[in-house]
């Protein structure tokens, strides 16, 4: 509590950063391990029905399990399947990027947090700096070394804390985006998988 007030007032915006910070952190990674799933196996159950031309089936099969991406988009492209091929293409591409901006949402703003921190924290050593040399200029001769020591420490303090923040958040921020894109690919590829399967299936190959 002590380095927090040594810190100053810059140690105010730095803590409120590193709160909504980890509120961010929070819901994405909850959101993230609510749709972990087999892509692969579901994919394939979905295909598979597709392939005996059982439609209804395989839209129930998605209807099970709408809480994941993967099903939501899945079934957008089968309630749609009797389109052109370039339209259902389209709906499936169209399903799948809201799904990815929905696990994208306040991904920015936490980019930016990771940002803004440590640059608060150097804020906050120089505005510390300055008041330790501003005293230093009033004492003259008579300023010791534990009054320099004193300043210099609070002023240090700031850039400490922005990146005790910023670094573990850089860090988890990248693991996000990452599974994030792993997503979007696993959307994109059982996308494809979906239109070939209906391709075959309207020719009865």
């Amino acid at each position: 509590m002590i380095w927090m007030i040594k810190g100053g007032p810059v140690m105010i915006p730095i803590i409120f950063g590193s709160i909504l910070g980890l509120a961010i952190i929070i819901c994405k990674l909850w959101q993230l391990y609510g749709i972990r799933m087999d892509a692969e196996k579901f994919t394939e159950g979905v295909i598979s029905r597709v392939r005996l031309k059982r439609f209804d089936e395989a839209i129930e099969y998605c209807s099970r399990n709408t809480r994941y991406p993967l099903a939501i988009t899945l079934k957008a492209g089968l309630e749609k399947r009797t389109l052109a091929v370039h339209e259902i293409e389209k709906v499936l591409e169209r399903v799948g990027n809201t799904q990815v901006k929905r696990l994208e949402k306040y991904i920015g703003g936490l980019i930016s947090i990771i940002g803004i921190e440590p640059l608060l924290g150097f804020l906050g050593t120089i505005t510390g700096l300055i008041k330790a040399f501003m005293a230093w200029e009033r004492a003259g001769s008579n300023v010791t070394v534990s009054q320099l020591a004193a300043g210099i420490y609070g002023a240090m303090v700031t850039t400490a804390a922005g990146l005790i923040v910023a670094v573990p958040f850089y860090l988890i921020c990248n693991f996000i985006i990452s599974r994030i894109k792993y997503v979007s690919y696993e959307l994109s590829d059982s996308s494809m998988q979906l239109v070939e399967a209906i391709v075959e299936a309207k020719h009865g190959a």
